[in-house]
């Protein structure tokens, strides 16, 4: 499968099948992160990938996921992510405008990771204080985000825009995500 194809294909998954993420891919999935473009070339980021049963479930309290349709949307129990990465920034290298960074290197994550058979849900609503005490994170680090890993056990569908944003589940489960179309957001040459 092309890129492109890729992207149309990738939805966030919030519920997961109880499988481990070998290694390798996580170490794959982190250095698509890695090489992500970073403002000035700085390379703040570091990641913590997590998957250990113990350290996992004790992260899983932390996270706040889909707020539209909580607690619907939380991952069901025996469904919750096989794995995490962390995603720290290393102050003393970039203490601002490291959003950017945070940003190309989660989309090349996400998609590292759907290359793979892999959902991935980015949650950047965390405790960040808590996980930095769980991963004994130096001060000097900032926890920004956590990118929750796993195999699918939901498929979730791309819906046309109709006024509203939020997303939903059906009275089968299925989740529905509205996204904007081409022709609303695209504009050539100037705007309008």
């Amino acid at each position: 499968m092309g890129i492109y194809e890729l992207i149309l294909r990738r939805r966030t998954i919030r519920q997961f099948q109880p499988v481990p993420v070998p290694r390798s891919v996580l170490e794959k999935i982190v250095n698509a992160g890695r090489l992500a473009p970073s403002a000035g070339n700085l390379q703040p980021l570091e990641f913590v990938a997590v998957d250990d049963d113990e350290v996992r479930a004790a992260i899983f309290p932390c996270l706040r996921w889909a707020a539209y349709i909580s607690p619907r949307g939380d991952p069901m129990p025996g469904q919750e992510p096989a794995a995490y990465i962390i995603c720290l920034v290393n102050l003393r290298v970039r203490e601002k405008g490291y959003e950017h960074d945070v940003g190309a290197a989660m989309e090349n994550m996400t998609l590292a990771a759907w290359e793979e058979g892999i959902g991935s849900c980015w949650l950047i609503s965390v405790d960040r204080k808590k996980v930095a005490e769980i991963l004994a994170i130096p001060d000097e680090y900032r926890v920004d985000s956590v990118l929750a890993l796993g195999y699918p056990a939901e498929n979730p569908v791309a819906e046309d825009f109709r006024g509203s944003v939020k997303y939903w589940k059906d009275e089968a489960g299925v989740l529905h995500v509205p996204k904007r179309s081409l022709k609303d957001i695209l504009h050539f040459n100037r705007f309008g």
